[in-house]
C-alpha cells in the first residue's frame, strides 16, 4: 500500500490552512461548513472530510482451497417469507472472483481476516504444511490477519516459517522456487514468548493510503492452550483478549492512529443459522450469545469494529461498547463460504471512524461466478504433487457418512476405528472416545474425481482427520470415566457442551432438560451392556489431543500406563480397508449410542 502522504500533525496543519483559505476561523468551523453526507472525494482540488473505506473480511478458511463438500460447502439463506434455502458456496477460485469484483470502483479497500487461515486443512494444502494456502492468500491480496488457534497446530516455529518463508525443516522444499512466506502480517498481540515476555509476531499493523490511517490489532482466544496440543503451544503464554486489545489501542492512539479495528479469533453463536439473519432484530446484540459478547462489551470504545471468528458462525451484529454505543461485530462463517463487506466512514478531521455510519453485510461466495484462473492454476499445480498420495483408495461406503448432530455418524466411525486399532495394540482396550472438534468433515458417497461413487480416498480421509494426532491408550478408573462424560457438559464446557463421540459398545442418556454435569444420567451409562464399576480399571483409546486433557477434559489428562500408537488417520484408513470392499461397502453408523432427552 502507498505510504501516508503526510504525518498526522502535518495533516492537521493542512486542514487549518484549508480553513483559512476558505475564510473560516477554525477547523471546527470548517467541519460545520462541510456537508454531513460528504463521504467520497469526487476528484476536486481538496479532499472531502469523509472517506468511505471498504473492509472486506473472512475467517476460518482452514486451507479449503477447493470447494468444500457436503454441509461444509453450503450456507443457509433466510427468505422474505420466513423459509430457508441452502446455497452451494466456497472455494478460493470463487472467493477470489467475488473479492475482486467487490473491490471494483473502491479506491480505498482493505482485506482482513480473523484467524485460522491454515490448520485442519484438506490434503491439497495440509500435505504441504499449508504453503499452498499462504500462496493463495497472497494472490487474494489479503492485507492482514490475526492468528487463530489452528495457526499453532505445528508450533510457533512453523507459524513463523509461514510468516517469513523458508523450506520446511523436515520435508524440505516442495518446488524449485522455494517458499517465500506470507505477504501479509500475522498479528499475535496476546501470544507471548515465555522467555522474553514479548509477542511472537507483530501485535498491530497500520493500513495507510494517502492521509487515511486505520490500525489493526490481532488476537486469538486466550484459551488456545485448551484447544491445541501441548507441543503446539510449548513456550508460549496467551493473555486476555480484552486487556491486550485495550493496551494496544492506547499505543495506536498515542501514535495518532484513531481508527482501529480488532481482529479477534473468538466468536459467538447467533440465534439463527442463516447467514443473513438480523441478529439486532430484538435490540443491539440481542440475537447472539457466547464469549464474544462479553469481550465486545469490555473492549475500549477507541476500537471501532470487531472482525471475529472461531465459532464458524455467520453474523453481523452491533454490540454495545463500555460507553453503551453500538459497535459492529462480524463473522463470515468458515471455509471461504462467505465474506463480509463493511463500510468504514473515515473522518479526516478527527482521524476517526464515524461509528454511526458503519454499514456491514455478509455475502455468499457463490459458485455461479467465473473461476479465477490464477487460483485454478494454483490448485492444479499442488493437486498434481498430491495426487500420488491423495488418490489412493482406502475404503468403500454405501452412503454419505455425515459429520452433523450432537452424535455424528462420522464421529462414531472414527471412535470405532480407534477402538479396533487400540485392541490391536492391546487386546484389553475397552472403549474409545473421539472429540467432535477433531472431526473436520464427513465422507460423501458421490465421487469427487475419477475414483467412482462410494470410494473413500486418502485425500478424503485426510480432510476428515488432518491433525496427525496419535491414537493413545490410557487406564482410568470407572469413577474417572464417569467424570470424563460429565465434563462434556460441565466446567469449561458448561455453556458450549463438547459431546465426545463413543465407540459402539458405550451408551448412555444425555438429558438436556437438566443443568451442568447432571445432564449425563449416571445410572444409564453402559459398557457392553453392563454398568460402569467406579472401582474397576478401564483401558480407553483417545487421540493425543484428548490424552493431554484438551477441550476441557482435564480428567483425560490424568490417565496412567500411556501407550502411544500410530497417527489417527492411519487408524481410520486401516479400519476402512479391513471392514469394506467394492462389493461390501461400509454402512454409516446409526449414531444412536447417546439417547438425548430434550
Amino acid at each position: 500500500m502507498p505510504a501516508t502522504s503526510q504525518p498526522y500533525p502535518q495533516r492537521r496543519r493542512a486542514y487549518r490552512l484549508f480553513a483559512a483559505a476558505a475564510g473560516l476561523a477554525t477547523v471546527g468551523a470548517l467541519a460545520a461548513a462541510l456537508p454531513a453526507d460528504a463521504h467520497e472525494n469526487r476528484g476536486g482540488h481538496h479532499p472531502s472530510r469523509y472517506q468511505d473505506v471498504q473492509l472486506l473480511s473472512f475467517n476460518d478458511l482452514h486451507g479449503n482451497l477447493e470447494p468444500p463438500s457436503g454441509s461444509s460447502g453450503r450456507v443457509t439463506e433466510l427468505q422474505p417469507d420466513g423459509t430457508t434455502k441452502t446455497i452451494d458456496a466456497g472455494g478460493v477460485e470463487y472467493l477470489a472472483t467475488h473479492l475482486r469484483e467487490a473491490r471494483q470502483g473502491k479506491a480505498y479497500s482493505i482485506t482482513a481476516a480473523g484467524g485460522d487461515m491454515v490448520g485442519a486443512s484438506p490434503l491439497v494444502s495440509g500435505l504441504f504444511h499449508d504453503e499452498p494456502t499462504i500462496e493463495a492468500l497472497n494472490k487474494l491480496d489479503l492485507d492482514v490477519t490475526s492468528v487463530g488457534n489452528h495457526e499453532f497446530d505445528e508450533g510457533s516455529k512453523e507459524l513463523k516459517r509461514l510468516q517469513y518463508g523458508g523450506c520446511h525443516p523436515t520435508d524440505g522444499c516442495y518446488t524449485d522456487e522455494g517458499f517465500e512466506g506470507a505477504d501479509f502480517p500475522y498479528l499475535a498481540a496476546n501470544v507471548l514468548d515465555e522467555k522474553t515476555n514479548r509477542p511472537i509476531l507483530k501485535p498491530y499493523w497500520v493500513w495507510k493510503k494517502k492521509d487515511v490511517r486505520i490500525g489493526f490489532i490481532g488476537v486469538t482466544l486466550e484459551d488456545t492452550p485448551g484447544v491445541v496440543s501441548a507441543d503446539g503451544v510449548k513456550g508460549l503464554k496467551f493473555k486476555d483478549e480484552v486487556e491486550t486489545i485495550n493496551k494496544y489501542a492506547k499505543v495506536l492512539r498515542a501514535q495518532g492512529v484513531n481508527s482501529i479495528v480488532a481482529l479477534i479469533h473468538e466468536g459467538g453463536l447467533p440465534a439463527s443459522g442463516a447467514y443473513n439473519y438480523d441478529c439486532d432484530s430484538s435490540g443491539a446484540g440481542a440475537g447472539i450469545s457466547g464469549p464474544i459478547v462479553d469481550i465486545a462489551k469490555n473492549i475500549t470504545p477507541s476500537v471501532d469494529a470487531l472482525v471475529t471468528g472461531h465459532t464458524h458462525a455467520a453474523y453481523v451484529c452491533t454490540i454495545p461498547d463500555p460507553s453503551g454505543k453500538p459497535r459492529m461485530v462480524t463473522s463470515a462463517a468458515s471455509f471461504g463460504r462467505l465474506y463480509t463487506d463493511t463500510t468504514l466512514t473515515y473522518d479526516r478531521l478527527t482521524g476517526d471512524i464515524v461509528r454511526t455510519a458503519v454499514k456491514s453485510a455478509n455475502h455468499v461466495v457463490t459458485r455461479t461466478v467465473a473461476k479465477a484462473p490464477d487460483m485454478t492454476d494454483l490448485i492444479s499445480r499442488w493437486n498434481t504433487l498430491a495426487a500420488p498420495v491423495g488418490n489412493r483408495p482406502i475404503g468403500y461406503i454405501s452412503a454419505d457418512v455425515p459429520n452433523t448432530g450432537t452424535e455424528s455418524p462420522m464421529g462414531d466411525l472414527i471412535a470405532d476405528a480407534q477402538l479396533a486399532y487400540g485392541r490391536k495394540l492391546d487386546p484389553e482396550t475397552d472403549l474409545a472416545l473421539m472429540n467432535p472438534g477433531g472431526v473436520r468433515a464427513g465422507l460423501t458417497y458421490a465421487a469427487k474425481g475419477a475414483e467412482g461413487d462410494g470410494v473413500v480416498t486418502y485425500a478424503e480421509g485426510f480432510t476428515v482427520q488432518p491433525f496427525s494426532n496419535t491414537v493413545n491408550l490410557q487406564n482410568f478408573t470407572g469413577a474417572q470415566l464417569i467424570q470424563v462424560l460429565k465434563e462434556q457438559v460441565s466446567g469449561t464446557n458448561t455453556a458450549a457442551p463438547k459431546i465426545l463421540q463413543p465407540s459402539a459398545n458405550l451408551s448412555y442418556t444425555l438429558d438436556l432438560t437438566k443443568a451442568g454435569a447432571d445432564r449425563v444420567v449416571t445410572d444409564s451409562i453402559r459398557l457392553n451392556g453392563a454398568a460402569i464399576d467406579p472401582a474397576a480399571t478401564y483401558r480407553v483409546a483417545t487421540n493425543s489431543f484428548l490424552a493431554g486433557g484438551g477441550d476441557g477434559f482435564t480428567t483425560l489428562g490424568q490417565g496412567t500406563d500411556d501407550l502411544v500408537g500410530t497417527d489417527d488417520l492411519a487408524a481410520l484408513a486401516e479400519y476402512l480397508t479391513a471392514n469394506s470392499s467394492a462389493s461390501g461397502p461400509l454402512a454409516p453408523p446409526a449414531a444412536n449410542r447417546i439417547t438425548i432427552v430434550q
